[in-house]
């Protein structure tokens, strides 16, 4: 479980979240939810760490371990997946390495194990992943992320998913860039990973990938606090009518 207590964050020199309490459980999944500009994101980034943010007032919990005291790289073994809200490009890190490195690093954390393994059975080993997804084995080659289109970089941050087999999945605005058609393959591909030994939390203003990923619990975000925690319902109410009145 994930523990959020009285969290406080400045940013800037403004105060973008006050008292926040928030928990995460496993084999539950959980939508956060306002307009655009209501500071859902910041979460994301506070859960995962990120220099911009001065956290005054806090206590996180992940699996009743201190998650303020990890770094990014802790916070990834001990569980916690990002998928960015825009997919950064990174050059000179070649896809293939970078794929070999986390599962290496996950697959040793989890499993005690010393020896990584050989970038020829890595090849052999991700060949299937990269069928189910429709990769091309050439992309193993080319730099990360650089060049690729939005349904491409989904892609690979799905691919990531199923190597390191995260707890806790954060999906930050997953729909971005994406066309219709695009968007449902990533929302059946998430629907594929998720279990009862995950965690889905989806930070978005949409609501198309709630028709095809089940939410248990919904938060709504508003003037930088926690306005509501209530159950799937509230979502059907924002639909009908709208965030101004519920």
């Amino acid at each position: 479980m994930i523990k959020i207590k009285n969290l406080v964050v400045w940013v800037n020199g403004e105060n973008i979240l006050r008292w926040v309490n928030l928990d995460f459980k496993l084999w539950n999944n959980y939508g956060i939810l306002w307009k655009n500009w209501s500071w859902k994101s910041t979460l994301s980034s506070v859960l995962m760490w990120s220099p911009k943010y001065n956290i005054l007032s806090w206590k996180i919990e992940i699996d009743e371990k201190n998650l303020i005291t990890m770094l990014p790289e802790e916070r990834s073994k001990n569980g916690i997946f990002l998928s960015f809200q825009n997919v950064p490009e990174i050059s000179w890190i070649n896809l293939s390495e970078f794929l070999r490195t986390i599962y290496n690093i996950h697959l040793k954390n989890r499993n005690k194990i010393k020896k990584d393994i050989s970038p020829f059975i890595f090849q052999r080993f991700i060949k299937k992943y990269l069928e189910e997804l429709k990769i091309d084995d050439n992309f193993l080659k080319r730099d990360l992320n650089v060049w690729f289109s939005w349904w491409e970089k989904r892609k690979i941050e799905i691919l990531q998913m199923k190597l390191i087999w995260p707890k806790y999945i954060i999906l930050d605005e997953i729909d971005s860039g994406l066309d219709l058609d695009a968007f449902k393959k990533v929302a059946m591909f998430i629907k594929e990973i998720n279990n009862k030994n995950n965690s889905l939390i989806i930070i978005t203003h949409h609501f198309n990938i709630f028709d095809y990923i089940d939410i248990d619990k919904v938060y709504i975000i508003e003037n930088w606090l926690i306005k509501k925690k209530w159950w799937k319902k509230l979502i059907e109410d924002i639909k009908e009518k709208g965030y101004e009145n519920i």
